[in-house]
């Protein structure tokens, strides 16, 4: 993607920080007529090793999702992750010689995949999304009938996504001190998206000394 140096953390924590808050990606692979093919999905972040710049996306598809086929063809694909994103009016400015923006934060990774077939390697991967999105579940699906979840499984394809690359944006308007302070009184009072963007603000050392 289109990153200008003032909107790169490089900070891959800040990175895997947005992937767990925002885990519904968009996995972009190459389908056979060399047009990009897309499934939104969830994915778990696996970062067990020492090194944060090693990590793992874990994630499934249906088996009627041809998407499989073509990561186990060509295994280079990238994952986009979007985080909160809101329009930017230019009132923030001191004078009006501006134009309005719109600030986000988003991941892109270059991944390298993986089919994982097999009973024993979706249940693991089915049981760390569980753990992720509802961990009161897991009593259930363990007692969820022999035959129902051998059918369950059989439905649904896994892969992991060993990341390559990664490039995180946060774009709130880093360059611009003049406008921080005003910025988070609108955000402050904003949508959800706008309380999460202050939130990145704050986190970055954007305009709290000026409050």
């Amino acid at each position: 993607m289109y990153l200008p140096p003032q909107f790169d953390p490089q900070n891959p924590r800040l990175a895997h920080q947005l992937m767990r808050q925002h885990p519904f990606a968009s996995l972009v692979s190459v389908d056979d007529n060399g047009l990009p093919f897309i499934t939104h999905l969830p994915l778990h972040l696996d970062v067990s090793g020492a090194d944060v710049h090693r990590a793992v996306l874990l994630g499934h598809c249906a088996r009627g999702n041809t998407h499989w086929k073509y990561l186990a063809a060509r295994p280079q694909a990238v994952v986009s992750f979007m985080g909160p994103h809101a329009y930017m009016s230019p009132k923030v400015y001191p004078d009006l010689a501006r134009v309005p923006t719109w600030n986000y934060v988003a991941v892109h990774c270059t991944v390298q995949a993986e089919v994982l077939d097999g009973h024993a390697a979706k249940d693991a991967l089915l049981k760390q999304l569980i753990a992720d999105h509802e961990p009161a579940y897991a009593q259930q699906w363990r007692s969820l009938p022999e035959d129902y979840t051998e059918k369950m499984l059989n439905g649904i394809v896994a892969f992991s996504l060993k990341i390559i690359s990664l490039q995180c944006k946060v774009k709130v308007n880093q360059h611009r001190p003049e406008v921080h302070a005003r910025m988070l009184e609108i955000y402050d009072a904003g949508s959800p998206d706008e309380n999460a963007l202050g939130q990145w603000m704050r986190q970055l050392g954007l305009g709290t000394q000026a409050q």
